[in-house]
């Protein structure tokens, strides 16, 4: 269920939806997610389907994984990223293998130290996971070259784009019932915005648990 064939098919979706960069295929064929979900789902680790991982929380379908790293090399520099909603470090684990150093904060303090601990075991040292209130973003590890949000926030974060260095992007799904992800990327003049597509997350909750 983990094999290279299985993986390869899930690499042909992700191209089939249009995912493009070679960089971010070829993290997606080696990064094992099956290590990252429970023993029990393992079988659908390479569906391009979105999994429970408890506590209400869910790990994205690969594609949205794919779409989203796609977009964060799309800023002026790989240095820093911070990502909003570790759940169970999928996406802080592809994001590791293309960023100096990621920072990733969760607000469950069990899904936070079991991703800590799941990343240490693959070795990913550049990874810095944080139990935090991540609607607050992480100012004083500011500026980021790459803010990724994996919960949905019902109004634009605005707060968040302080946090951004110059040529820096905001990618986050915005939204109650009907969700969009969008992009929003600082330049010197201001910001620009733009609307991508239809996405479902759950939602971008504050404090702590």
């Amino acid at each position: 269920m983990t094999s290279a064939r299985t993986r390869s098919r899930m690499i042909d979706r992700i191209k089939q939806l249009g995912v493009e960069d070679p960089r971010v295929l070829t993290v997606m064929g080696h990064v094992p997610r099956h290590v990252f979900v429970d023993e029990a789902l393992s079988h659908k680790a390479y569906d391009d389907t979105a999994l429970p991982i408890g506590y209400g929380q869910t790990i994205s379908q690969p594609y949205i994984v794919a779409r989203m790293t796609e977009l964060a090399l799309g800023a002026a520099q790989h240095e820093k990223v911070l990502e909003i909603g570790t759940g169970c470090g999928y996406q802080a684990a592809v994001l590791s293998q293309l960023f100096k150093t990621v920072y990733s904060i969760e607000r469950i303090a069990q899904l936070s130290k079991a991703a800590r601990d799941r990343l240490n075991q693959l070795g990913l040292r550049n990874v810095r996971v944080r139990h935090a209130d991540g609607s607050l973003g992480l100012p004083d590890a500011a500026p980021f070259d790459v803010i990724l949000i994996a919960a949905a926030a019902p109004i634009v974060p605005e707060d968040l784009i302080d946090q951004l260095s110059l040529g820096g992007r905001l990618i986050f799904p915005v939204g109650g019932e009907d969700q969009e992800l969008r992009l929003i990327e600082r330049q010197e003049d201001g910001v620009i915005e733009t609307r991508l597509e239809k996405v479902r997350f759950v939602p971008l909750l504050p404090g702590l648990a």
